[in-house]
């Protein structure tokens, strides 16, 4: 297996990209961070990816992108914080194509919870462990007993009449001016609502909030245990690169 690989973080704001030691579960290096293209076409994005990668050339040929949409067989069937044009489109191949080297396009929120099952926050979990990014939206990722349920997408669930994430997402914190108390209480309902269905045995938080998880922690409630994400903005990336070495090309 190699040792480096290049993980690749799409988000609605910055394109994140760094070498990623696999075997250590650790960035190698600067992390590098462009603009999102505004559209973020394919043709436009698939660019971004390809300067990135060129950026890149000692890191083995494979590539792992973690990207806003569900993702089955490279394809995107979803569109959050992307341009629409990406739905039904194979991004794994058309990325191979232009960039030429094997391309792996998974969840976002998946390759954060892979990065924190391997080797931060979710390690030595063996029960069911449930990855929730707070940011634009809500990610979330599904393990139990360490395997991964692909493209949960649990931000979309209903509360109160509409998605969660539109209700408390860290962007609606933000948006609405919402002390931790205020938001902390619409992210109790959220999770009640997750351990109702999957009764899960640790909540993993992550998304930027996280970084000021000490100052929200004690206003939360769960039967399962909770703990901050430990890779913060690199979790993506680290879990990208991984979930492309472990991949059969």
């Amino acid at each position: 297996m190699a040792r480096e690989i290049l993980g690749i973080d799409v988000g609605g704001s910055s394109v994140k990209a760094a070498p990623v030691d696999v075997l250590a579960g650790r960035v190698n290096g600067q992390m590098h961070s462009v603009p999102t293209p505004r559209p973020s076409t394919p043709a436009a994005l698939v660019a971004v990816l390809k300067d990135l990668a060129g950026a890149q050339p000692l890191t083995a040929g494979r590539i792992g992108v973690a990207f806003p949409s569900v993702i089955k067989n490279g394809v995107a069937l979803t569109a959050a914080n992307i341009d629409h044009g990406w739905i039904g489109t194979n991004a794994a191949a058309l990325a191979a194509r232009e960039i030429g080297r094997p391309v792996l396009f998974l969840n976002d929120a998946d390759a954060a919870g892979l990065a924190e099952l391997r080797w931060g926050a979710g390690r030595e979990c063996a029960g069911v462990v449930i990855m929730l990014t707070f940011g634009t939206g809500i990610g979330t990722a599904l393990f139990s007993g360490g395997r991964l349920l692909p493209n949960t997408e649990l931000g979309h669930m209903d509360l109160h009449g509409m998605d969660a994430e539109k209700r408390a997402s860290a962007q609606v914190r933000t948006l609405e001016n919402l002390s931790f108390e205020a938001w902390s209480e619409r992210v109790n309902e959220y999770l009640a609502a997750m351990e109702a269905l999957f009764w899960p045995d640790l909540f993993v938080m992550g998304g930027a909030v996280s970084e000021r998880f000490a100052e929200f922690a004690p206003l939360l409630r769960a039967r399962a245990q909770l703990r901050p994400a430990q890779f913060g903005n690199q979790a993506g990336v680290i879990g990208a690169a991984l979930a492309a070495s472990d991949a059969q090309f």
